[in-house]
């Protein structure tokens, strides 16, 4: 039987029109086949100017809007699991994983849309260089601007630029969408593909994460593991951005700070945990204080929330 070249999993929780879209853009991208019975001789052959064949395993977390039938519909041929209630990015992910067939694997967010050339050009670059393992394109806005989409493992220092680069700067150090291709530490989770053996050596996303930093702990692993990582700038997808998360900036900061509390705990020593803590409590009283002041609302519930997460 043949398999499937690469493998394009995507988390679906209540985006039923954004998927469509993004199903729609991974339809007409350029020399993937998601029909067996339109390969011939020649393309089994899968040589890196030629269509190959490649499988779309959508896992929806038990939306609500239709989704599920509008894939049933429109896109027959994907493969869709249905998940009785959310189970989270990581462990939807995982379930995809799973199943994959594809000698590559493509972590794909719903509310992308890929250009048509960009998985060509990324499995290409990928195929051509021995060195890279996990390999990720620049990821723009919907205006066409660049969106930072890698950046640094979280020491201390970047944890502490992450939390108040808004009062000094210097958020292009902590993420960050670079001008030239490059290696990096990590790529945002909205798309990245990676062969298929750095799951096989290092596993899927860390289910007690549900969403937020999964990516960031995933790639920590995987460099310990002696794997490379790419981001290559000629390779463009457009990221809508946040179209699972309901509850504005709320919900993301709240699962930051859980997701880094999560990776000191399971990666640095125990002092490190102990003066990341006192960073996060001291930007949640800093954010808290402005919030009175200001009274602002948002500011008021997010870090008050916030400060009790230990």
């Amino acid at each position: 039987m043949e398999k499937p070249k690469l493998s394009i999993i995507i988390v679906n929780w209540n985006t039923k029109e954004l998927l469509a879209r993004c199903l729609k853009s991974l339809v007409c991208s350029q020399g993937l086949i998601f029909d067996k019975s339109l390969l011939t001789k020649k393309t089994k052959k899968q040589t890196l100017s030629q269509p190959f064949l490649a499988e779309i395993i959508v896992v929806d977390n038990a939306s609500t809007d239709g989704s599920q039938e509008m894939v049933e519909k429109r896109f027959p041929f994907v493969i869709l699991l249905k998940n009785k209630e959310n189970l989270g990015f990581s462990k939807a992910n995982n379930q995809g994983i799973k199943i994959a067939k594809g000698k590559y694997l493509f972590i794909l967010n719903s509310d992308t849309i890929v250009e048509k050339t960009a998985i060509k050009t990324l499995l290409d670059y990928l195929e051509q260089h021995n060195q890279i393992d996990i390999i990720g394109p620049r990821l723009l806005n919907p205006d066409g601007s660049p969106q930072a989409n890698c950046g640094k493992f979280p020491t201390l220092p970047v944890v502490a630029i992450m939390l108040f680069k808004e009062h000094f700067g210097g958020s292009n150090l902590v993420r960050s969408s670079p001008l030239e291709s490059k290696f990096v530490d990590w790529l945002m989770g909205a798309a990245f593909i990676a062969k298929r053996e750095v799951f096989e050596a290092i596993g899927g996303f860390d289910e007690k994460i549900f969403m937020y930093m999964e990516e960031v702990e995933w790639f920590y692993r995987a460099a310990k593991s002696g794997f490379k990582t790419y981001f290559l700038k000629d390779a463009e997808i457009i990221h809508l951005g946040r179209g699972s998360a309901k509850k504005g900036k709320t919900d993301p900061i709240l699962n930051i700070y859980k997701g880094i509390l999560y990776f000191y705990q399971k990666h640095r020593t125990f002092w490190e945990l102990i003066l990341v803590k006192l960073l996060l409590k001291a930007k949640a009283l800093l954010a808290l204080g402005i919030g009175f002041l200001k009274n602002d609302d948002y500011l008021k519930n997010t870090y008050g929330h916030a400060l009790k997460i230990n």
